[in-house]
């Protein structure tokens, strides 16, 4: 469970650390929950799906449906 926070914190530090250098990326404290929540639960649902049969599957799906809601989130695609 550690090992997730901090793979989501190692995420989460590039863009911040990107904000200091560049204007172009312009986050506020919106997005860092937001996508902290994304990586969160789209992590912690590969993690656990790997007890059931077809795992691969899942993980997929999971992984599509981040993908989707990231890009909605990020340029309004719909």
């Amino acid at each position: 469970m550690k090992r997730i926070f901090l793979i989501v914190f190692g995420i989460l530090l590039l863009p911040l650390l990107t904000m200091q250098f560049s204007s172009e990326v312009n986050w506020n404290i919106f997005d860092f929950l937001m996508m902290g929540f994304l990586l969160t639960t789209t992590l912690f649902l590969i993690r656990y799906s790997k007890k059931y049969t077809h795992n691969t599957t899942i993980i997929i799906c999971v992984v599509a449906i981040f993908l989707t809601i990231w890009i909605q989130l990020a340029v309004g695609i719909f």
